[in-house]
């Protein structure tokens, strides 16, 4: 009996190793070096240069459907002169920041898509990219392509044609993880029709910084669900984050967002969130930001001719960001709020002497102007603004600037049902002793019940101004 039994666990064991030997080898089989299937890889993610490799890299992509999931170890630098298309079940992988892709002068594309890209569907699923430099090359690329037209209701983006960094529409179980992107022509990433998404460890990496040429960093269309951004830092020259769930079709929406771990360096805009139409942005919650901008920290408007937009629940945690000078398109801002609010909490909101004046928080008003003094109405400046609840929970202003100090702090041109703010601490040093400004003032605006608690700004003349 003892023999049997015996005989019967040598022969489980010998079919439980053989099961795990085929999976291996199956999996060895899906597994790809781009260095030994034909890529030269003799280029650099900086500099550029070398034997263009996108073909051969292509051909090992395009194996993903029959193979059934695919695994592509990206093991050096690879010139490119078009886009890349990831199929689903795929992995794309680079060991370390020097390798990567550079995108050819004059290819003027993006660097990588989804294979079935479709604003409408999603038809690719499974894509992980996984270290790596991703360099679009913006000085050898065209800012636009002439003729190209989106299918899509707003006329402002069915009109905008410009070059972006990667594209992904019709996406779900989309991961990017510890990826440079570098020198973006227009957006660093554009993604729309999606659920499910996780980034981390992002650089943006703009080296070449031209003044107003669409320089998005991360740009969210909707219908999206789920998205996870953690540890994004870097330079744009537009908005860094963008969550506008319906600006091409006036319909989608987006919901369930966690943005944690944000640092700027010389953003030219933060955060944007954009709603116009019918869509509705929901359920969001951005924590730990920190950094330096040039004009707009977190932008909440309209921004295109629509009906206002509706914003669910918002909230920002920990806020310390640094205005380094002002801005040549508009007044500097910490926070413009704009649409139909229902519900947005600031939390631990940190303010310094900043090197130009700004307003810290514009509520209500136009949204969309180029310039103050601009005639052209090139989008709808008189978008409605309600704010049902606006919660302000812990305020901290340390002023050591003369030039630094705003007339007021919260500029109310809307209606607010609720607007409760606690635990404000302001103190200037060094500015003199005469008592400046006010923590409020109402420029048209209504607040229907306002609370204040914990209010310690001995440095104001008044706390609110009519």
């Amino acid at each position: 009996m003892k023999k049997k039994v015996g005989l019967l666990l040598m022969i489980a064991a010998i079919v439980f190793c053989s099961v795990e030997q085929i999976a291996a080898a199956q999996n060895e089989g899906r597994k790809f070096y781009a260095s030994q299937n034909g890529a030269v890889l003799d280029s650099d993610v900086y500099k550029g240069g070398g034997t263009d490799d996108t073909a051969a890299l292509q051909a090992i992509l395009d194996q993903a459907p029959r193979l059934g999931r695919l695994h592509l170890v990206l093991d050096g630098a690879a010139l490119i002169s078009k886009p890349l298309k990831i199929h689903s079940n795929t992995t794309l992988e680079c060991p370390d920041k020097s390798c990567g892709l550079f995108l050819a002068d004059g290819s003027d594309c993006c660097i990588l898509r989804n294979a079935n890209f479709d604003l409408e569907t999603i038809r690719d699923r499974n894509i992980t990219i996984l270290g790596g430099v991703f360099n679009h090359n913006s000085p050898g690329q065209a800012h636009h392509i002439e003729g190209k037209k989106w299918d899509v209701p707003n006329p402002d983006w069915a009109a905008f044609n410009g070059v972006f960094g990667m594209e992904f529409y019709g996406v779900e179980h989309f991961l990017m993880r510890d990826v440079t992107i570098a020198n973006q022509r227009t957006f660093a990433m554009l993604m729309a029709t999606w659920k499910h998404v996780t980034m981390e460890n992002i650089h943006i990496d703009r080296r070449e910084r031209p003044i107003g040429q669409n320089q998005d960093g991360l740009h969210f269309f909707g219908p999206g669900r789920f998205l996870t951004i953690r540890n994004i830092r870097g330079n744009s020259g537009d908005d860094f984050i963008a969550l506008a769930p319906d600006e091409h079709d006036y319909k989608s929406s987006i919901e369930d967002v966690l943005i944690q771990g944000v640092h700027f360096d010389e953003a030219d805009q933060g955060i944007r969130m954009l709603v116009c139409g019918e869509g509705k942005l929901d359920r969001v919650i951005i924590r730990d930001v920190t950094g330096t901008y040039r004009m707009c920290g977190c932008i909440i408007n309209p921004y295109f001719a629509g009906k206002g937009g509706l914003y669910g629940n918002i909230v920002f945690d920990t806020i310390d960001l640094r205005l380094m000078e002002g801005s040549p398109y508009r007044p500097p801002f910490l926070f413009e709020l704009g649409g139909h609010i229902e519900s947005l909490t600031l939390k631990n909101i940190y303010q310094h002497t900043p090197e130009a004046k700004q307003q810290l928080f514009m509520i209500g008003g136009s949204h969309a102007r180029v310039k103050p003094d601009d005639d052209v109405d090139w989008h709808s400046t008189k978008m409605p603004t309600q704010i049902d609840r606006l919660i302000i929970d812990g305020l901290y202003i340390d002023e050591r600037s003369e030039q630094g100090i705003p007339e007021s702090y919260f500029l109310i041109k809307t209606k607010i049902g609720l607007l409760s703010i606690k635990d404000v601490i302001l103190r200037r040093s060094g500015v003199g002793d005469a008592k400046k400004g006010s923590l409020i003032k109402m420029d048209g605006g209504i607040v229907g019940e306002l609370r204040l608690i914990d209010i310690s700004a001995d440095c104001l003349e008044t706390i609110v101004e009519k």
